[in-house]
């Protein structure tokens, strides 16, 4: 049977790939680069590629671009951050009057059953509600930096960026500045969960608030139940072990709510109050955790997704009943969505090896040195293939080579593994003759 590579994976792959190419060259632009020496191309490819995959990892600082720079970059994050969600269900809809069936299955990877009435409402439904909570955001925002200079701007890039889960800021130390401000912590943590949670679960909570459903689905209450686990159980260990070390100095509340706030950023945010270069081994363990795991699905966030790593976790304990199916309460999970769940678990695990062995091998003689560490490498891999974006502080010391790797990482994890699982377009074609089975032992 010949495997075949959907028009709409092509379509998606060419889509972002055409906004970072364009992008990197507006940023490489004279002028739009303010500080010192010119800027390289390596340099706009690669934060062109972390704002459209949403990732917030940087070579250069991104206070150092002009406003208009900064506002190419905002563009990117809200195209990026917004693409993976409308852009197919966009494509599918505006050019044809009628939707394949193919192309059916491909939406509903976003919005479950509803895409079988009307793709376009879930669209407007999905702008109305980013333009919204950004613009929100971004007013409570505006009250703290209303005396900085360009305070709205400054404000409105911090929103989209929160919300998209980008993790940029126009800040050179992001917003360690603000590490003890309640209204800055709390309406960036809103933004970010807010982003992560997913359009399926803001639909399936509007409608239960409207009345209109009587009980949240399945996915809703895994999504809520496992991000408010993380964040939780993230905030008690952080806690723990930074209150008197990364956090010492600061005073009892500001360091509940910096132990928060550092348990919230790492499901792809890339935000910080507390620079991650100055945490605990331990704290560095759980932050690569929590950015592999990263946000739910149909967010604006990456990583494997929560429903992901709870269906895993929960086959690994429990096991499938003698049906194949995985129970969880009163429903139960069919085996194919388990092996899913099992393959993109996978398939990431390759990728940051796979990636992390590259920059092993280009920043030997670094290493070597004494000059960066594995774990720093590890940590880099991880927060791009999540697009998380906090960084152990070599991001901007990598050789352009390695750049290149983090740059074709940020790529794979918010586009490449994605596309993966999506339904293939070809049809299965009926076997006649079934191959001779055999079996193995496991573990």
């Amino acid at each position: 049977m010949r495997m075949r590579f959907s028009s709409e994976k092509l379509v998606l792959f060419a889509y972002f790939s055409g906004i970072i190419l364009m992008g990197s060259a507006v940023l490489a632009l004279p002028g739009v680069w303010q500080g010192p020496g010119p800027l390289s191309y390596v340099d706009a490819l690669f934060t062109a590629t972390s704002a459209v995959c949403v990732t917030g990892l940087i070579t250069v600082d991104t206070a150092l671009y002009s406003r208009f720079g900064k506002a190419v970059i905002a563009t990117l994050i809200q195209l990026g951050g917004l693409g993976i969600i409308a852009f197919a269900t966009i494509y599918v809809t505006l050019p044809r009057k009628r939707i394949s069936l193919v192309n059916r299955r491909i939406i509903k990877e976003y919005y479950i059953d509803e895409v079988e009435y009307n793709p376009k409402v879930i669209v407007i439904h999905i702008l109305l509600t980013t333009l919204g909570l950004e613009l929100a955001g971004a007013i409570l925002l505006y009250l703290r930096f209303r005396e900085l200079p360009d305070a709205a701007f400054v404000a409105g890039f911090h929103a989209v960026s929160a919300f998209c889960n980008a993790g940029f800021s126009t800040f050179s130390n992001s917003l360690e500045n603000y590490v003890g401000d309640p209204l800055v912590n709390a309406t960036v943590m809103f933004l970010v969960i807010s982003g992560g949670l997913g359009f399926i679960v803001w639909r399936d909570l509007a409608k239960f608030v409207q009345g209109k459903k009587r009980r949240l689905s399945t996915q809703t209450k895994i999504v809520l139940g496992v991000s408010a686990v993380l964040v939780a159980l993230g905030a008690l260990v952080f806690y723990w072990l930074e209150a008197r070390h990364a956090m010492r100095g600061l005073k009892p509340a500001e360091r509940v709510l910096a132990a928060l706030f550092q348990a919230v950023t790492p499901r792809t945010a890339g935000f910080d109050t507390i620079s991650p270069a100055r945490l605990s081994d331990g704290s560095v363990l759980l932050t690569m955790l929590l950015m592999f795991i990263g946000a739910s699905p149909g967010s604006t966030g990456g990583g494997v997704k929560t429903t992901t790593f709870f269906v895993v976790l929960l086959a690994a304990m429990r096991g499938l009943d003698e049906k194949s199916r995985l129970t969880i309460g009163r429903r139960s999970v069919f085996a194919k969505t388990v092996l899913k769940a099992y393959g993109v678990v996978g398939k990431g695990l390759v990728l940051i090896v796979v990636a992390a062995s590259a920059l092993l091998v280009l920043e030997h003689r670094a290493l070597s040195a004494g000059e960066m560490s594995l774990v720093e490498l590890l940590f880099e891999t991880i927060s791009a293939f999540g697009t998380v974006g906090l960084s152990l502080g070599v991001t901007s010391r990598l050789a352009v080579a390695s750049k290149l790797v983090l740059v074709a990482t940020m790529f794979a994890g918010r586009v490449g593994l994605f596309a993966m699982t999506l339904p293939s377009g070809s049809r299965d074609l009926e076997r006649y003759v079934d191959l001779p089975s055999t079996d193995m032992m496991i573990g």
